[in-house]
């Protein structure tokens, strides 16, 4: 099974975690599953969202970036 909600994020970045903190939190709460990437050797998602980190897919979508709202992720889970 894959994770419902994935953070792209880079070593070093103190919003990314932050944004894994919220993440792990609410989706502990609502029993979804996520997971942590870190783009940093991947040229074409560095290209793309390096500017961006982090940056929260949901179902596969891009959800947000740079800072998680508890309450949007919870709705945007069904929860």
């Amino acid at each position: 099974m894959s994770a419902r909600v994935v953070v792209y994020l880079k070593a070093g970045c103190h919003l990314c975690s932050d944004a894994v903190d919220v993440v792990s939190s609410v989706c502990d709460e609502v029993g979804v599953s996520w997971a942590g990437q870190d783009i940093s050797e991947d040229r074409e998602l560095m290209a793309k969202w390096a500017e961006y980190v982090p940056v929260i897919l949901v179902d596969g979508e891009v959800h947000n970036w740079f800072r998680v709202q508890p309450d949007r992720l919870r709705a945007a889970l069904g929860a």
